[in-house]
């Protein structure tokens, strides 16, 4: 399999897309996650952290419900998940980088689909590009098939939330179909240098 460790690609500013409605639900996801992000950035991300985000902004909470319609209708309409990694199965894009305006979290988005890949993982599961997490990540999971689901540090993510906690790394995982990631970094910090165990690098 192999592995890719590209960095983020540029994505369009708000101001210079050219559509008034995809400018609006951008701009709504970004405003929707602050009140979020205010409320967990003195949190370290790990399993405690993981649990009270999945017990509090869990599927059916308000908060995951608006999230989670204006991600997939920005995947759907073009304006999130627009770099292709490994054609359209794989796609990421930063919606907003780290400023004093996120509480100094990047917020990006992720579209994975395992359909009929050709990897040969367990499960039939689609793997992206292996990185690390310098100061965690606060990671929803949104699946759009029936049995999507995002590998996290605890086991497989139907749906909610992941918090890998800071120095872990991994491949990032899907099986089951198509599922969105909609995560937040500290900082923005992210990297793809690091080497795979096991694999030269």
């Amino acid at each position: 399999m192999a592995i890719s460790r590209g960095p983020y690609r540029r994505t369009p500013q708000a101001h210079e897309m050219n559509d008034t409605n995809d400018m609006n639900d951008r701009e709504r996801l970004i405003a929707a996650s602050i009140p979020f992000l205010e409320e967990i950035k003195d949190m370290t991300a790990g399993t405690e952290v993981e649990k009270w985000l999945n017990g509090k902004y869990g599927p059916d909470s308000e908060l995951y419900k608006t999230l989670a319609g204006l991600v997939k209708a920005g995947v759907r309409d073009g304006w999130a998940a627009t770099v292709q990694i490994e054609g359209a199965r794989y796609r990421r894009s930063r919606l907003a980088d780290a400023t004093e305006q996120t509480v100094n979290f990047s917020i990006t988005v992720v579209f994975m689909d395992s359909t009929a890949n050709t990897q040969g993982n367990p499960e039939d599961s689609f793997r992206g590009d292996y990185h690390t997490h310098p100061y965690g990540e606060f990671n929803m999971v949104v699946p759009l098939s029936k049995d999507a689901a995002i590998a996290g540090p605890n086991g497989w993510c139907h749906g909610g939330w992941t918090a890998p906690a800071p120095g872990s790394h991994h491949f990032p995982e899907a099986k089951g179909g198509a599922a969105i990631a909609l995560f937040y970094l500290p900082a923005g910090r992210i990297s793809y240098d690091a080497h795979v165990r096991g694999l030269p690098g």
